[in-house]
């Protein structure tokens, strides 16, 4: 049976350093909207944004009756240097989670997205001279191999690698290059429907290229008249965000009724995780993830 979670990112909880830190809310606030709007589980969020003491952290998910489905963790894999501390973080978080008797939950790896300044103004618009180099391919998958084997052996954790704009691992063709060079059975794939569009791919096509490696999977809406806007102006990933670039479920391009209907005849029986990445104090995430809640239901979830 697929489960409906959502994520602190949709309230604009964010990994990355941003002035509008200041206007997140509470992790208390977060989880109480989410069980509220009616979905059954969470991601962690940024490290720090929830309790990182097991017990209290195990405590504060079931009493809002929510299950812990998995925690972003971004590591900049192109560099080599940045590999042990990735390592670490990644076992820290698998650690927590562990811990806190989240044993299925996943690692969702990332690359450090929005830290390459032209990856960065170039989301959505990525061409072959900012791709990554054979060598720096390497490093990358060899990286990201490394923290999985490292999860799962000492946790027992699945990682698996959630492509993103503003980040090296973006576009169709960079996500099969990473699935190539990556080992089927350690590294699963998280496929981000919005983030797989504003790409410039189809999620369908997507989801049956790689049906066996999907081991998670995002539910985000793609507005590509956001992006244009966006393109036009010459702003950034965020400024396509602040654009409303991931819209509102069934507002933007993004066909989820047949993806729903592919998940289900592929028997995709995991998780689906709504998110609609906002920045901090935009909006109002809690109608939002009501009005998102809702749309799943006309899909039959």
């Amino acid at each position: 049976m697929i489960k409906i979670a959502n994520a602190p990112c949709s309230w604009g909880v964010l990994e990355f350093d941003l002035a509008e830190k200041s206007e997140e809310k509470s992790f208390q606030e977060v989880l109480d909207e989410i069980e509220a709007t009616g979905y059954v589980g969470t991601e962690l969020g940024d490290w720090g944004f929830m309790p990182s003491e097991p017990i209290c952290l195990r405590k504060e998910i079931e009493k809002r009756k929510l299950e812990l489905v998995g925690a972003f963790v971004p590591v900049d894999l192109s560099d080599k240097d940045k590999h042990d501390a990735g390592v670490a973080n990644a076992l820290k978080t698998a650690k927590l989670m562990s811990d806190a008797n989240y044993k299925k939950s996943f690692i969702v790896l990332a690359d450090d997205n929005g830290s390459n300044s032209e990856r960065t103004l170039n989301a959505g618009r990525v061409d072959n001279n900012m791709m990554l180099s054979e060598e720096q391919w390497k490093v990358f998958a060899s990286g990201a191999e490394r923290i999985a084997r490292a999860v799962k052996e000492q946790y027992g954790l699945r990682t698996v690698f959630h492509h993103h704009c503003a980040g090296f691992i973006e576009t169709p063709e960079e996500i099969d290059q990473l699935m190539e060079l990556t080992d089927p059975d350690l590294l699963g794939l998280c496929l981000d429907m919005g983030h797989y569009a504003f790409g410039g791919g189809d999620p369908l096509i997507a989801i049956k290229k790689y049906k066996e490696r999907i081991w998670h999977v995002h539910f985000k809406d793609y507005d590509p008249l956001a992006a244009e806007a966006a393109k036009e102006e010459g702003e950034d990933y965020f400024g396509a965000i602040k654009r409303g670039v991931f819209c509102e479920l069934g507002e933007g391009i993004v066909d989820f009724k047949s993806i729903v209907s592919l998940l289900e005849k592929l028997n995709y029986k995991d998780w689906i995780v709504l998110e609609q990445d906002v920045l901090p104090g935009m909006g109002n995430p809690k109608n939002c993830a009501l009005k998102n809640r809702n749309y799943i239901k006309t899909l039959g979830l």
